[in-house]
């Protein structure tokens, strides 16, 4: 992969981590006031914590190997692909993670046909990933 690609994921990596943090922290303020008055179900709100959790540190894991993989002079080959399948793999598991996280906000707040709507598209994007994926990777991935 040329450097100048592995620093573009680098900072892809770094924003998709910050916007995680940012829907963290509102999802928190939004749902937090309805969990502690019991107005919510109690493992939807954590799941969904869960799933942001997972896909902040998916996004931040992968940063780290794209930083790996843009430096040509530390690394062989078989390093930076090694760096550069992981940090693939960790930046789709963060992305389909953040787009798993509506409809679990939504079924946390008790929209459940919303949240069953959003739930069929993100398995149709999880059928379009399985398939197109490994299409999209490079030779060294």
């Amino acid at each position: 992969m040329d450097k100048d690609l592995a620093a573009a994921n680098v900072n892809r990596s770094y924003q998709l981590t910050a916007i995680s943090i940012a829907i963290f922290t509102f999802m928190l303020g939004f749902l937090y006031p309805r969990y502690a008055s019991g107005d919510v179900n109690v493992l939807l709100f954590q799941a969904v914590f869960v799933v942001m959790g997972v896909a902040t540190f998916s996004f931040v894991f992968s940063a780290f190997c794209f930083y790996g993989l843009s430096m040509q002079d530390r690394f062989d080959d078989g390093r930076r692909a090694s760096y550069s399948r992981y940090g693939n793999i960790l930046w789709l598991a963060g992305t389909t993670m953040l787009l798993l996280a509506p409809s679990v906000v939504l079924a946390t707040v008790g929209l459940v046909i919303l949240a069953a709507f959003w739930f069929v598209l993100w398995l149709g994007f999880l059928l379009f990933m399985a398939r197109n994926f490994p299409l999209v990777l490079s030779k060294g991935s």
